[in-house]
């Protein structure tokens, strides 16, 4: 049962912060500066992972197809530190995570979506010994929420705290949810209504979470139900929640080690699950059609597909398919239309029809994938660790449009706003947008 308080009084810290103004490696701001006039275009707003629905889909438009690091590169921005956290995009300004001094500062950043400089660099939190993490991760991959003029950053068990999205000013701060990753954290944080939710699936405890949103307070906390794996690896998860509506009645949908299962987001009363193999989950889920599409996790990594609705265990009667061969352990499947697209780790892009699970086509698009695909402008944007980005046209024929070469390892998501798509690397985040053509003579 949900461990459940009732708003006592809660001492928040504050810690202090840095801002400062600069762009390293800005390209393309002659032109940028005459392009301004597009930023109040169609599709301004990327307020969390997988964008504002959380399914990575964007409304976005004129999206450029090509680029590199000579071309349709509006700017590019060196990021401090080391973080693996999407952006996330509300007006003028684009947020991110970062840790410095190998975890040791925990930060949240602020970048001008026009110009590129860095408004903001805030030390939020300071670990004094950070434990080891998989070199996969980093110490700042749950990527921020931005709601109502206020950003949320999540460092897991390091954290988690609420910023003025226009000042950075720290507004709360909560370091009661602990847990050992492990491997690092990794499940990013949902609003829903008032309450901020968290999955908090460590190899020493399991649960999922809610902080009251003005104040940083746990409104209620309910365990994993089980049972679990006898090696406690195999009980972690990193997956982010989502929030469906199921007959009218709101259901937060929360993947972790072993079984999915839906909560009622006001209380964290568990209301249904399905049990699977695996664990290490890491993919959003989806939900279109009535289904809810949900990856398994390591070691065999399946895609199912759910039925939701009900109550208690549904494992024998909500699966209405599963597909055993190429689902993704990281990257977060999408569909598009009656299609459901899923590229799997070692680069395998899968096109399945959502209703029957029954495959279209499958293509190797060769390298290594942890970001999950967006689409955007009638196109699929896929980027591998590698720094490459492939452009696909959907549909149930296999259409490359190009592929895109960027410097530097590449883990984050992609986000796209108005015109322009924004792609974090290793140590930097680009804006990429069609350029202008030269004016005759100039």
């Amino acid at each position: 049962m949900p461990t459940r308080r009732s708003y006592p009084f809660a001492f928040l810290s504050r810690v202090s912060f840095t801002a400062r103004s600069s762009c390293t490696g800005c390209i393309g701001l002659a032109w940028l500066v005459l392009g301004v006039v597009g930023l109040s275009s169609a599709g301004d707003d990327w307020p969390q992972f997988r964008g504002p629905g959380g399914q990575g889909h964007a409304d976005a438009r004129e999206l450029p197809v090509e680029w590199s690091e000579s071309k349709n590169v509006a700017w590019k921005t060196s990021v401090p530190g080391k973080g693996w956290s999407s952006p996330v995009i509300a007006g003028e300004t684009i947020w991110l995570t970062t840790a410095l001094d190998a975890g040791q500062s925990l930060r949240a950043v602020a970048i001008d979506r026009r110009s590129g400089s860095i408004a903001h660099d805030i030390e939020v939190a300071r670990p004094e010994s950070p434990p080891k993490i998989n070199d996969k991760n980093s110490y700042a991959s749950p990527t921020p929420v931005i709601d109502d003029g206020r950003v949320y950053v999540h460092f897991g068990t390091f954290g988690t705290a609420c910023l003025d999205a226009t000042t950075g000013r720290q507004l709360w701060r909560n370091e009661e949810l602990k847990l050992n990753h492990s491997e690092g954290p990794g499940s990013s944080p949902v609003v829903h209504g008032d309450l901020l939710l968290v999955n908090c699936d460590g190899i020493d405890a399991q649960y999922v979470a809610a902080f009251d949103k003005h104040t940083g307070e746990v409104v209620w906390k309910t365990p994993r139900s089980g049972p679990f794996n006898d090696d406690p690896q195999q009980r972690k998860a990193f997956s982010t929640p989502l929030v469906i509506d199921v007959g009218g009645t709101s259901q937060l949908v929360s993947p972790g080690a072993e079984r999915v299962a839906a909560y009622d987001p006001a209380t964290g009363q568990e209301l249904w699950h399905v049990n699977y193999d695996g664990f290490s989950n890491v993919p959003r889920p989806l939900f279109a059609h009535g289904l809810l599409f949900v990856c398994t996790g390591y070691m065999r990594p399946q895609l199912w597909a759910i039925r939701p609705g009900g109550e208690g265990d549904l494992t024998e009667s909500a699966v209405v398919w599963r597909c055993p061969k190429q689902a993704p352990a990281n990257p977060s499947p999408i569909l598009v239309g009656e299609e459901l697209y899923m590229v799997s780790d070692a680069g395998v892009l899968t096109c399945l029809d959502a209703q029957s699970g029954s495959e279209h086509w499958q293509k190797r698009m060769g390298g290594n994938f942890s970001a999950s695909p967006l689409y955007a402008d009638r196109r699929l944007y896929l980027s591998s660790e590698e720094g490459t980005t492939h452009v696909v046209e959907p549909g149930r024929k296999f259409k490359p449009l190009a592929s895109n070469q960027l410097d530097g390892r590449m883990m984050a998501s992609p986000a796209a706003v108005g015109r322009s798509l924004f792609l974090r690397t290793e140590e930097h985040l680009y804006r990429i947008e069609t350029t202008p053509p030269t004016a005759a003579g100039g």
